[in-house]
């Protein structure tokens, strides 16, 4: 199988990085604008599968020329070319799997596309990281396993192993993502009813082996697609895990208004944003740097199998890899979506059109190939009465 990766990045890099490990697959593409900076990681890889190219995803013609020669593309880009890449992979009758993105609908517009993805024989799947995307392929999972899917409860937090103050986080993606997430209103199931309810709201404590207390607020963005595959769930919810009390520190600077995009003030006759000033501040704070990072994910499905009120519970703490300096977020992301890249490439995934990760990728399959990769989910089934270990 031959996959081409569009973007050099982190996550680019790290999905190369999988794919040239990776037995089926014979010849791997790393494009990027910039030619010099995609020879470095292909040369840091040192992989005979490996090969260059320069492509500027904003000319079509030279997106398509790129495309075009592989089974898959992993758009490994700014999620603002989510678009163009899907409608050049149905052009070009090539299969495509991104990272997501759901600002601005991107998602949706991606997902718009299915008739003409069908008609083009080519699959596409949006949101491959970790929420969106792992989250979701396990929701699916487990909502497979169900006569009757009732609820839905999500939990994931990327965090520093060793804490420090004052807010003890470290971020693994933009901090500017991170204002957004906690800002915008978050959007749930509850009591079968959509609604929104604000982010940073409704704090719980949760626990994980290894670690001390936590806390899970709502986030914006986390439940994704979910809401329209699962329309008639009673209950869905997402939350972010953070060390205790990061929540209330940070809902004090939301009602500052120093997260604000649309507010300014006066400082000494000039306008000053007080976001952009915020960013710059914690800059040096937040930076993850040489620091070793987790992610902690628990996904909780519940419903009825056999009459009985069963639930599935999917749970998966992973660290930074110290041999190769690999952010436990790079791991967890790059891994998920070259798995499901090499799934359609080696058509495991055979079916033509645009589907949510959820829909399409076989869960047992997935958690078994991101354990070869020393990503361990671990899934139990409770009872109502009793639980039973997977």
């Amino acid at each position: 199988m031959k996959i081409g990766v569009l973007g050099s990045g982190l996550m680019g890099k790290e999905a190369a990085r999988d794919l040239v490990a990776s037995d089926g697959v014979e010849a791997v593409g790393l494009a990027d604008i910039d030619l010099e900076r995609a020879r470095q990681v292909c040369d840091g890889l040192n992989s005979s599968k490996l090969t260059a190219y320069q492509v500027d995803a904003s000319d079509e013609q030279e997106l398509a020329n790129y495309m075009r020669q592989f089974d898959v593309i992993i758009n490994a880009l700014f999620y603002s070319f989510n678009e163009v890449v899907a409608k050049t992979a149905i052009e070009v009758g090539v299969n495509s799997v991104d990272l997501g993105g759901h600002i601005g609908h991107m998602t949706d517009k991606v997902l718009a596309l299915k008739e003409e993805a069908e008609a083009a024989n080519v699959t596409l799947i949006p949101d491959l990281g970790v929420a969106p995307g792992m989250i979701n392929i396990l929701s699916g999972y487990g909502a497979s396993k169900l006569d009757q899917l009732e609820s839905i409860k999500l939990y994931v937090g990327g965090i520093p192993v060793r804490p420090e103050p004052p807010l003890e986080y470290n971020h693994v993606f933009s901090m500017e993502g991170v204002f957004d997430h906690y800002t915008d209103p978050s959007l749930i199931i509850r009591n079968g009813i959509k609604q929104e309810v604000p982010s940073l709201s409704e704090v719980e404590r949760v626990h994980f082996e290894k670690f001390g207390p936590l806390e899970a607020f709502h986030t914006s963005g986390g439940t994704s697609t979910l809401p329209l595959s699962f329309p008639n769930v009673n209950t869905l919810e997402y939350k972010t895990i953070r060390y205790p009390g990061h929540a209330e520190k940070f809902k004090l600077l939301v009602d500052l208004n120093l997260t604000r995009m649309d507010y300014q003030v006066d400082v000494k006759g000039q306008k000053v944003n007080p976001r952009d000033v915020l960013l710059k501040v914690l800059e040096p704070i937040v930076d993850l740097g040489d620091k070793d990072d987790a992610v902690l994910l628990r996904v909780i499905v519940s419903g009825i199998k056999n009459g009985e009120q069963v639930t599935y519970e999917y749970e998966m703490t992973t660290y930074k890899d110290r041999s190769t300096n690999v952010t436990a977020m790079a791991r967890a992301t790059a891994n998920t979506i070259s798995v499901v890249a090499q799934m359609i490439a080696s058509r495991e995934i055979d079916k033509p059109g645009v589907y949510p990760p959820e829909k399409i990728v076989p869960g047992k399959l997935y958690m078994d190939e991101m354990a070869k990769r020393n990503v361990h989910i671990k899934e139990t089934e409770k009872l109502e009465k009793s639980h039973v270990n997977i």
